[in-house]
Parts: structure tokens; sequence; C-alpha cells
């Protein structure tokens, strides 16, 4: 039996009585049990079913019983439902009690003062969620914060904007960016409040949600705060959009998910699909929380979160393969190419992501500053939470201000062309490459030919790159040409109408060796794409002079 304290009320379960100081105030027995309820689990979010099982269990009622019995107790306690002291509204889905409250057992032990969710939760209810639009696809987001900087928070995995408030120790870390920044949440599309998709989104589609959002919110310049598999989506946009990359911050990340010689910290294929069946046969439960956040994994109100949290982000089939398109990328070719200030956080005994794997992300990023925190937490907001918020704090609000990046990530794409329509099928690959949002750049006659010249594009993914040259190659017959085409993505300098680097070279000489409508890709081009709905055929290792070896793809 217990008496809890809030305000100026006194809750007593012994006599099941609410006083206000040394009166007794009335209220029906249900509603005693309710907020009884609430209070004694402050801070959390009580789902409407719960109480309802609660107060009603041998009677069949609906929410309007419910609603009817918090009426009842805001009416008791005076607490205004848009600004509440004592009970805040989780919209269609339950209440939670964000007071702080003193507990004392009737037994004479001391008195425990509990906070619901620290001060910072206590003023924050759930942001509103808006929609911006990326190509044909809804993605929704949520403001939080009115900070002198922009910083992009991208969840691993799953995610959904609501149900990161509805867990206490996720809501504290929000906030607590937003105190630095002005916070920029988005559900990645198919996932979320985003709308679903029919096909496996890419990290290149991705990087174009998260720059319809900042278009959407008027940010221009933005730090990007990559989780697990966030940080290898944030890790290529840094690449690709220096100019629009603050800094970059990622925590418990990795390169890539399936183990080879070169990176042995990753599962096997075997793993990875074993962890898919778990997906199929379990999924509604807490799913991996074990890994991820070991600290918590036995407590019945996380593992009620996280099951909800997992269930509502994606169906079993969307996390199947969300879970293999993750399997198949591979970021290490474009680590390197990152120019932005940097930040790679990884706890030492992290189950699920090796804290090798943020070593080896941060040995290949220049200049990039690597930080071992205690703990075995993978989830950031679990374990201690402030020693990674301080670092991130401390990294953000001291990254320059951008200066005079000329380098980017880019795919390159070389078209060499033969046949009588040349001029007339070089305008036509030049509207082609705007079409797929390219940008051609050269077009070059062979030694002053009528008959046989090239085209190079760069384009700021692979896959449109792709894309755009499967158009070319199937317009090839309409204008009486042959083309050869050759793709490789990499580190450039785009300047006016002109590119050059390595990329530009490598591309040029991939298409030499492609045959007549043939498209050769990199094997960069590949793992930066990983499983994007486009086949490959691996044409094997070839030696291009000055260059080394490079295994090749044919589309």
């Amino acid at each position: 039996m217990t008496t809890c304290s809030f305000g100026p009320f006194r809750l007593d379960s012994a006599t099941g009585q609410l006083r206000r100081g040394d009166v007794v105030v009335p209220l029906a027995p249900k509603a005693f049990t309710v907020l009884h309820h609430l209070v004694t689990h402050a801070g959390q979010l009580i789902t409407k079913d719960d109480l309802l099982e609660l107060a009603w269990a041998d009677v069949h009622v609906g929410d309007g019983a419910l609603k009817v019995c918090i009426r009842e107790i805001r009416r008791t306690l005076r607490d205004d439902p848009r600004t509440p002291t004592f009970i805040e509204t989780a919209h269609r889905r339950g209440y939670r009690f964000i007071a702080p409250v003193s507990i004392e057992a009737h037994a004479a032990a001391p008195a425990v003062t509990v906070v619901p969710s620290g001060p910072a939760v206590s003023v924050v209810s759930v942001p509103e969620t808006h929609y911006a639009r990326s190509g044909d696809v809804n993605i929704a987001y949520q403001v939080v914060g009115s900070g002198p900087r922009d910083l992009v928070f991208i969840m691993g995995w799953v995610s959904h904007l609501d149900y990161f408030w509805a867990e206490p120790s996720f809501a504290r870390f929000l906030h607590r960016l937003s105190t630095f920044s002005r916070l920029i949440l988005i559900d990645k599309r198919g996932t979320g409040l985003s709308d679903r998709v029919t096909e496996l989104p890419t990290l290149e589609q991705r990087m174009d949600d998260v720059r319809a959002v900042m278009d959407q919110v008027g940010s221009s310049y933005a730090a990007l705060l990559g989780v697990s598999e966030g940080g290898p989506m944030c890790a290529l946009f840094a690449a690709t959009y220096p100019e629009k990359t603050r800094a970059l911050v990622m925590v418990g990340t990795y390169a890539k998910r399936v183990w080879d010689p070169e990176y042995p910290w990753a599962p096997t294929r075997e793993a990875r699909e074993a962890f898919c069946q778990q997906i199929r046969d379990g999924w509604g439960g807490p799913i991996g929380l074990e890994e991820r956040a070991p600290s918590v994994a036995s407590d019945p109100a996380f593992r009620s979160w996280w099951a909800t949290y997992l269930r509502m982000g994606a169906s079993p089939g969307a996390a199947v393969a969300l879970t293999r398109m993750n399997a198949e990328i591979d970021i290490r070719p474009i680590l390197p190419s990152i120019r932005v200030p940097t930040l790679v956080l990884h706890r030492r005994h992290d189950r699920l992501l090796k804290v090798e794997e943020g070593r080896y992300v941060s040995s290949r990023i220049p200049g990039a500053l690597f930080v071992e925190l205690p703990g075995e937490d993978h989830l950031p907001f679990v374990g201690d939470q402030e020693l990674l918020l301080d670092e991130i704090e401390r990294f953000i609000t001291g990254a320059p201000t951008r200066s005079g990046l000329d380098r980017v990530l880019a795919t390159i794409l070389h078209a060499r062309v033969e046949g009588a329509g040349l001029h007339n099928f070089l305008e036509h690959a030049a509207r082609e490459c705007d079409w797929f949002r390219g940008r051609a750049l050269q077009t070059e006659l062979d030694g002053g030919s009528t008959l046989a010249g090239s085209l190079v594009a760069a384009f700021d993914g692979p896959a449109r790159a792709i894309r755009c040259a499967i158009a070319l190659t199937e317009a090839a017959s309409r204008y009486d040409v042959h083309v050869r085409v050759g793709l490789h993505t990499g580190e450039c300098t785009i300047d006016d109408d002109c590119a050059s680097g390595l990329p530009v070279e490598l591309a040029a000489r991939i298409a030499s060796r492609a045959a007549a409508g043939q498209t050769l890709v990199s094997r960069t081009v590949c793992d930066i794409l990983g499983d994007a709905g486009l086949p490959f055929s691996d044409c094997g290792v070839h030696d291009i002079p000055g260059m080394g070896e490079w295994r090749l793809f044919k589309v």
C-alpha cells in the first residue's frame, strides 16, 4: 500500500481516497483506479486498451467510457487538457501522467521521488507531423526546437515518429538534441508515418527524401546524425552534397552488413537469413531487443514499447525486405570521399555492431574523430545517453561553417557512340540525362569524326545513372547508332561544364570494354546500390592500365 503525492494532492491506495490538503475529494471508484495506475506509472504512456482492461476487465465497453473517466479526473484535478499539468493525451493512443510524483510506502520506507521523464518530456508533447513530397512518395517529418543550427536525425532500420516520444528515454534524448539545434526528424520511406512503397528504397532515394524534407523546412545547410543503418545513408549524403552538410555524426554504425575476409565483424549471410526468419516468426514481439538494449531487455514496459514501435514502424514483410536490403549495402568505397567534419561514436561492448566497425568507418574518413564510449547498448537513448549527447553537442556546436568544397561524390556516365545519327543522338542523350536528374557535361567527337563520339554526364546517385544508361541503349536503334556505356562512382571535381578525376577516366575505360548496346559498371556502383532491383552479371576482373584491377558488372 502506498500514498502518492503530486501537486496539492495525495492519493491513498489503502483508503481509496484522493485528498487535497486535509479535504477528501470525491472520485468515482473506476476514476480512482485509472488515476492511481497513471500516477504510479508516471512518465509512461499507458494505452487505452491497458486502461480499459484495468478498470473494465469484466465488461465490454468502448473508448467513450474511458474518455468520460478521464474527463472526470481532469475536472477533479482542475487540469486543462489544452495545457495539461497532470495528464497528457497521446492522440488515439493513450495517456501519460506528466507531473513529478512522490511515492511513500505505508511501512514508513523512505519516500521516492519519481520524475516521469525529466524536465524535458514534462513540457514536450508529441510534435506535429508534416509531410514533404519526394517524387511520388510522401515523407513524414517533425521539427522540434529552434536552435541556431539545423540537425537532421535518421534512425536505423524501422522508425515511427510518434512512437519516438512514447518512450521517456527516447523523448529525453530527442529533447536534448533540440536544445542546441532545430531538430528535424524523418520517417524513411516505407516505414512509420511515411508512405509504404512497393519497391525497396535505395540509399539514393533516401537521400532524395532528406533533401525534400530539408527543402520543405527551408534548410539549406544541416548537420546529419545517423544511428546504425542511418549512418551509411548520412555518409553517402555528406559525400554527395558537401555543400548542404555542416557536419556528419554516426552512432553505432557500420560500413557493410555481410561478412567478408576484409570486414570480418559483420554477420554471415546465414546469420542474416536466420534473423529474417525471426522477424517472420515473431514480429509483433520485442524482436532483437537483447542485442540492441540489453540493459532494459527485461523491463516489461520497455519490451512492450519496443514491440509496439516495431509493429507500427513496418509490416513483417517490409521489415524482412529492409533487413535484406541493408545486407547488400557496402559504403567502404565512398568513405574516403567524405570531406565534411565527421564524428563516429561507438559503445565499447555494443552487442549488435562491434566497436571495430566504428573504428573502421572513422579510419577511412579523412580527419574523422572517433570516440569510444562505455556500455553495451546499441540504441543511443538507452544506457548513459548523457555521455553520448555531450559528445554530439560539443561536436555539432563547434563544427566549422562551410568552406570551398569543390570535390563531390558523383556517378560518372561515359557513353561511346558510333553511327550515322551521332549528332541527333547526342542531343537526345543530353535530354535523357536531364530527365534522370543528371548533368550532361561534355560531348566530344573522335578526331572531328561525324560518325563517332562520346558523352560524359554526372549523377548524384548510381541508380538514376544506370536507368539513364538503359534508356540510352534502348534508344540507340532509333537513331541508327551503337552505344557502349561505362559507369563508376567516386570523388571528382565538377566545375562549370567539365568533370575531372579518377571516376571520369575510369568510366571511359570501362565503356571501352563494353559491347555495343551494353552497360558495364564498376564494383563500387554495385556496392553502393545494394539490392535496388537492378540485376547485374559479373564480368570478372579486368586489368585497366594505370588504374589496377577492377571487377566489372553488366547491367
